[in-house]
């Protein structure tokens, strides 16, 4: 597609080949989605835990999540992410340090989920400052440089003996608090006008079987070949 060519008129021509129940359903769920919150997981060792942090993000309303990857695989179990990988963000790095500048750079605040001397529980965490949330491997935590550039520390308070959750499990947890509590706020919280065109494109892409040939015969019919 040719950069003046008007996005909205592509989607208005893309809707064609889908239901009006599947259009609706879109808009239902862009209400509910945010950027305000981002999630970002470091060098998970087991992926189908990448996988379900995904899921989670989808689920909840978290658009964007950031994957680092500097010393393990590249690919998502899309068996466990259930096809959330059509509808979320994945945004991946290749250091912890090029994932924190890019984030803060964007205005989020850097969160690390770890147990600290000067961490926050949960329930208290203050969600009106957009913030990115950062999750460690399963052996290790979060890396030294992330523990460094963190603005700030959250824990999940626990009653029993064991003192630590499975990743997916924590990003579960936490994604369905926050998320709740900022769906009941005041906050502007909701996706833009243009981020929700741009969605709306991209998951009606991902919905249209032979996309290929219906982009093909759409740039005949305006000239854009």
């Amino acid at each position: 597609m040719k950069e003046n060519t008007s996005e909205v008129e592509y989607l208005a021509y893309l809707e064609e080949f889908i239901t009006e129940n599947r259009k609706s359903k879109f808009l239902k769920v862009l209400e509910k989605r945010t950027n305000h919150f981002t999630v970002a997981v470091e060098d998970v060792f087991q992926l189908h835990n990448t996988s379900a942090v995904m899921r989670s993000c989808e689920v909840f309303g978290i658009q964007n999540l950031h994957v680092i990857e500097e010393k393990f695989g590249k690919s998502i179990d899309k068996e466990i992410a259930m096809g959330a990988q059509k509808w979320v963000d994945v945004n991946r790095y290749d250091s912890n340090i090029s994932c924190v500048k890019t984030l803060k750079e964007k205005g989020y605040q850097i969160i690390a989920t770890t147990p600290h001397e000067n961490d926050c529980l949960l329930d208290d965490f203050d969600i009106t400052k957009p913030s990115a949330i950062f999750f460690g491997t399963e052996r290790d935590g979060l890396s030294e440089e992330v523990m460094n550039e963190a603005d700030g520390f959250m824990k999940i308070p626990m009653a029993g003996f064991t003192e630590s959750l499975n990743i997916s499990v924590s990003a579960a947890i936490i994604i369905q608090n926050i998320m709740s509590r900022l769906h009941k706020s005041d906050l502007d919280w909701h996706l833009s006008e243009e981020e929700m065109i741009t969605l709306r494109l991209a998951w009606t892409k991902n919905s249209i079987k032979d996309i290929k040939r219906i982009e093909k015969r759409y740039k005949e019919i305006n000239n854009l070949v």
